[in-house]
């Protein structure tokens, strides 16, 4: 995959540059929305992977963007012109109604600068489907983290599936105590409260509850956070970067299984030594190895990371920029494996696999 954090600098300065001409839809689409695609590990040449003006039916109109896992539809992106008027409901009812059609969940609505992400499924108003809203010009930090969830390789694994549930949970329990308080408590409420307060009336108990203030406190749902770089070269502290052996925050606590280290996988045994990594990268196959003693080789050469041997398997394609002898790579979403059923699956699956069984600690 493509530097996330570089593509969208290099789009956010051509937003920036545009924005006041009125650059039309379909040069939206081409300078802002396709660089991302790619970055985002989607190949938009490949029609089995993306399809433009994708139609559910022949009578419907298209929607602009497809993105395929295994030839099913998964996501639908629908593109405005720069600047475009994101919050007139006919463009979210449009697409979410083609959603729910064909089965697909996740719906993206942008203007190549704005990208509101949508969930078409859920059993809610139009307005409470949106879970997030990111703007390249805004935060670039927050844009990256929102739309790297739209990556290939998170779609296809539905990581944003599983942020939703916990949002969509907690959103309700936080309007359903909310509505406990303020100008008319729940008389339930009030009688609870008398009743570990006898001493006070119930209409002291409803003058306090309609005085509280009561502040929420939900952990934030996370996004998916991008690795950190892998450094310009091999060093001899590499492996203990790898392993994560430094603490939590210094890697972002949204991805809590990035702590998980190769080690960690080879000691339960999700990962059974010799194992071989694939990867096909602009058109190439490229064959690695986690050798038998948990090194990572490359065209005969062995590593103490993932993340160097694949940008050195990365260089090979495309060669390297000056003063770097291997592209910033993460080898987790770039090494992938052949699962027990056979599909090939990014490293990253297994550490997620592994802290969801309960098995990580914060050592």
């Amino acid at each position: 995959m493509s530097d996330l954090n570089e593509v969208l600098d290099q789009i956010r300065q051509r937003i920036i540059r545009y924005r006041d001409q009125a650059i039309g839809e379909q040069n939206t689409k081409s300078i802002l929305i396709d660089p991302l695609l790619r970055a985002l590990g989607c190949d938009v040449e490949d029609f089995e992977e993306v399809q433009r003006e994708y139609k559910p039916k022949s009578v419907d109109n298209p929607v602009d963007f497809a993105l395929f896992i295994l030839r099913t539809p998964r996501l639908f992106v629908e593109a405005k012109a720069l600047g475009g008027n994101l919050g007139d409901r006919k463009w979210a009812n449009q697409i979410m109604g083609y959603a729910t059609v064909t089965g697909v969940e996740w719906v993206v609505l942008t203007d190549g600068d704005e990208y509101r992400v949508y969930n078409a499924h859920a059993p809610v108003p139009i307005e409470d489907k949106l879970f997030r809203t990111a703007r390249i010009t805004d935060d670039a930090s927050r844009a990256a983290e929102t739309l790297e969830l739209l990556s290939k390789a998170q779609v296809r694994e539905n990581l944003i599936e599983v942020l939703w549930q916990s949002y969509f949970v907690d959103r309700q329990i936080r309007a359903t105590i909310g509505d406990l308080f303020g100008p008319d408590p729940d008389p339930a409420f009030v009688r609870f409260v008398r009743n570990r307060l006898p001493k006070l009336s119930p209409a002291e108990v409803r003058a306090g509850l309609t005085r509280l203030r009561v502040r929420l406190d939900f952990p934030a749902v996370p996004a998916a956070v991008p690795s950190p770089p892998s450094p310009p070269d091999e060093e001899p502290d590499q492996r203990r970067r790898e392993s994560h052996d430094e603490p939590a925050s210094a890697w972002g606590a949204g991805t809590p299984w990035r702590i998980v280290t190769l080690q960690d996988l080879i000691g339960v045994g999700l990962v059974q030594l010799p194992l071989e990594l694939q990867k096909t990268y602009k058109g190439h196959s490229l064959v690695g190895r986690i050798t038998a003693d948990g090194r990572v080789s490359w065209q005969g050469r062995e590593y103490d990371s993932l993340s160097t041997a694949a940008g050195a398997a990365r260089a090979s394609i495309i060669g390297s920029r000056p003063g770097r002898k291997y592209p910033q790579t993460n080898g987790w979403t770039f090494w992938e494996f052949v699962d027990a059923d056979g599909q090939r699956k990014p490293l990253d699956v297994l550490r997620q696999r592994y802290h969801s069984h309960g098995n990580a600690t914060n050592s």
